[in-house]
């Protein structure tokens, strides 16, 4: 079985976010760059427990970027991905990185995709279902369990006021999210095995991109807290009738 999880490089939670060009660029500057938390700890390490029960499944990383992508490939590597493969492209437009990807997964004959529920910086939650189009696949989103016997895989989701239980046959693509695993740390022997393992650099296919950034806006800055006297309940009600009603 060859397995296909979809990784991407996302700034660290803790970044300082700034724009450049006009507003129209994230600003790099100083930037540490990881793996975004969906792929690596739910999908990618999900696709690890599968091969520790299996040591015939074969994992294979794909990211959509360009050179300074590597180092977080390499940590992939390092968790227990097999090999790698990075398209040498850089796009904001999800069908543009959703078309680079379906792609080599069509090259691949993958039977199982799985990628993070969304990035953390763009929070679009749109790759998979692009991608599940593309290769005319089954697909399940948000899934936070994920069972595999033989060719025939049993998920729960979660859904509006519960879980929905799917079963679906093999090659499936799945969203994975909080629930599908636990995170882990790449050891040390992995690390070490991390630089030898392949990581094929492959050449964008021509997409014609369907969206394009116009700007990017910081939310506006949290006001200050308003401190009001015990003793001066209409003072409350009048800012929560006047104020807090427009926040």
């Amino acid at each position: 079985m060859k397995i296909l999880v979809c990784i991407s490089k996302t700034p660290d939670t803790t970044a300082k976010i700034a724009f450049t060009d006009n507003n129209t660029k994230f600003a790099t500057d100083g930037v540490q760059w990881i793996i975004n938390p969906y792929d690596e700890w739910y999908a990618l390490v999900r696709a690890i427990e599968l091969k520790e029960k299996d040591s015939s499944i074969i994992i294979h990383l794909i990211t959509v970027g360009l050179a300074d992508a590597d180092p977080i490939i390499r940590k992939a590597l390092a968790l227990g991905g097999d090999e790698a493969i990075r398209v040498n492209t850089e796009s904001q437009d999800s069908f543009t990185i959703a078309s680079q990807i379906a792609a080599v997964a069509k090259e691949g004959a993958y039977d199982l995709i799985m990628t993070g529920k969304e990035t953390i910086d763009y929070n679009g939650s749109s790759i998979g279902g692009m991608v599940a189009e593309l290769l005319d696949l089954a697909y399940v989103s948000l899934a936070t369990k994920f069972e595999l016997n033989g060719s025939a895989a049993k998920l729960t989701r979660e859904i509006e006021g519960g879980e929905e239980l799917v079963e679906a046959s093999l090659p499936l693509l799945v969203s994975c999210q909080k629930g599908m695993a636990e995170q882990r740390i790449p050891n040390m022997k992995g690390i070490m095995g991390a630089r030898t393992k392949p990581l094929k650099v492959v050449e964008p296919v021509a997409v014609d991109a369907l969206t394009s950034v116009a700007a990017f806006e910081l939310p506006p800055a949290k006001a200050g807290v308003k401190m009001i006297p015990a003793d001066n309940p209409a003072e409350l009600v009048r800012l929560l009738h006047e104020e807090a009603k427009a926040i």
